[in-house]
């Protein structure tokens, strides 16, 4: 998929991201700050993905979206390592994804991830060149000039429409991650069930923030969640890992679409879920048909 020659037109791009912003907020099994999905079809799972866009133009191949039973699911789509004029360019990856979800309204999921959440409350984050929130403010700025604040609140409102979550029928949640399980104590499973406030997307004790921060789990806390959730296992992203798949627990996988040894996972939406299977379903990024983005 190339890139509309007008993207850089202030007023066209608006209109992409609040088109999609729209139906964010009426996708189909839309409950609080989650998506149900159906029972039928296939979910394309991609981890972290900061604007890796030869990964991006891969998986968006292998996810057959010209079927009208396929899902995709991104996440963590901005602040990539790669600078332009010193300036964070990957306002480009949203309106990819923003143009997408024109194009597939309600089968294409990006959720919440924290450089997404730290973007839209404006904390600081790094992503290996600085502060991230103000190399992406620099990129909007550089490209829009006097538009540039218009173009940056349209950002905004699609970062606050994702989802925290897309589950399956059968009891698959994914979730950029999961609250360290030190904070349990702090955090609110129902955040799911609602839209985030702007507390919530706040730290140290926001539930939209410990949901899209935590690294360190373990067992009592997953077996906790899982029942809370009513769920059988969970996908993940966030975690720096070799080899683009990893198994956390024995209901926990998590993703890393982002390096070149990067990986992804299709679902069956009509079969049960079994951690095994989904861990030998991981796929290499690197086997998947090229389609490189024209000029």
């Amino acid at each position: 998929m190339s890139p509309p020659s007008d993207w850089t037109q202030a007023d066209r791009l608006i209109a992409i991201f609040e088109q999609a912003t729209s139906i964010l907020l009426s996708t189909p099994g839309r409950i609080g700050s989650r998506v149900d999905l159906p029972n039928e079809g296939s979910l394309m799972i991609a981890g972290d993905l900061h604007d890796h866009l030869p990964n991006y133009m891969r998986i968006l191949a292998a996810a057959q979206l010209e079927n009208k039973q396929n899902h995709l699911l991104l996440q963590e789509l901005i602040h990539g390592p790669t600078l332009i004029h010193d300036c964070d360019m990957s306002w480009r990856m949203l309106a990819r994804v923003a143009e997408l979800l024109v194009q597939h309204p309600g089968r294409v999921h990006p959720i919440l991830g924290n450089h997404e959440n730290s973007q839209l409350t404006r904390v600081g984050v790094t992503k290996g060149g600085g502060n991230s929130i103000e190399l992406f403010e620099d990129g909007v700025a550089l490209t829009f000039g006097e538009d540039w604040e218009r173009v940056y609140a349209a950002i905004d409102g699609f970062l606050a429409a994702m989802p925290l979550a897309v589950r399956t029928a059968s009891g698959v949640q994914c979730t950029h991650s999961l609250p360290d399980a030190v904070l349990m104590g702090r955090f609110d499973p129902m955040i799911l069930e609602r839209e985030p406030t702007p507390d919530d997307r706040l730290g140290p004790d926001g539930a939209a923030y410990l949901l899209t921060w935590g690294r360190r789990f373990d067992g009592e806390q997953i077996t906790e969640l899982l029942r809370a959730w009513s769920i059988r296992c969970m996908v993940i992203g966030h975690i720096r890992l070799d080899g683009g798949v990893r198994r956390v627990s024995d209901s926990v996988m998590a993703l890393a679409s982002d390096q070149d040894d990067g990986a992804v996972l299709e679902l069956d939406l009509s079969m049960k879920p079994d951690i095994d299977d989904m861990m030998a379903r991981a796929t290499p990024i690197q086997i998947l048909p090229s389609c490189e983005p024209a000029s």
